[in-house]
């Protein structure tokens, strides 16, 4: 069962402090907002946003695959060679969370679902949606009475995948699944 990556957030690391001020001043499309301790560097291709501290940690969220985070890297190396910010070590990226969104084709009985399996969270009154967590791989799913899944916490696109054909197989062995 196929996943769409709807937003990968990685982390990355420069391996050296960035004079935040510096950096904002000097270039275009970098926003110092007051009360937050760094800038924000967004992009338009890809379509997508940095979060620069001065550590030289980077916070990347928007991108839709692996090579959008590399391309964004990239642009960022080089908005700050504009400020005459050179970065000296090969930046470290880290893939921290993926979600995705799948569709079961079938719709679901919630209330079924929440009884016949563990590991759920499901209250109406507050979110209509399931909360589904899995072991293996190690994700959360929000599942919905339509059929629509959202996958969180996966590490790879792989894993999303395993982890909507994971919960599509779980809820088929219930008897949670709604006539059309």
């Amino acid at each position: 069962m196929k996943a769409k990556i709807e937003n990968i957030v990685s982390s990355i690391v420069l391996g050296q402090d960035i004079n935040l001020e510096e950096f904002a001043c000097s270039v275009e499309g970098v926003d110092n907002p007051k009360r937050f301790p760094g800038v924000i560097f967004r992009m338009q291709q890809p379509k997508l946003a940095m979060l620069i501290f001065r550590t030289g940690k980077v916070i990347c969220s928007g991108a839709r695959s692996r090579e959008e985070i590399d391309l964004a890297v990239q642009k960022l190396l080089k908005k700050l060679r504009e400020a005459d910010i050179i970065i000296k070590a090969t930046p470290k990226i880290e893939i921290q969370n993926i979600v995705a969104s799948s569709n079961l084709n079938f719709r679901v009985n919630l209330d079924i679902l929440a009884m016949e399996c563990d590991n759920t969270e499901y209250e109406p009154e507050q979110f209509p949606g399931l909360i589904f967590r899995l072991d293996e791989p190690k994700t959360v799913m929000l599942v919905f009475r339509s059929g629509r899944i959202i996958v969180t916490g996966a590490k790879t696109p792989r894993e999303a995948d395993m982890a909507a054909e994971a919960t599509r197989n779980i809820i088929k062995k219930t008897s949670a699944i709604m006539g059309t």
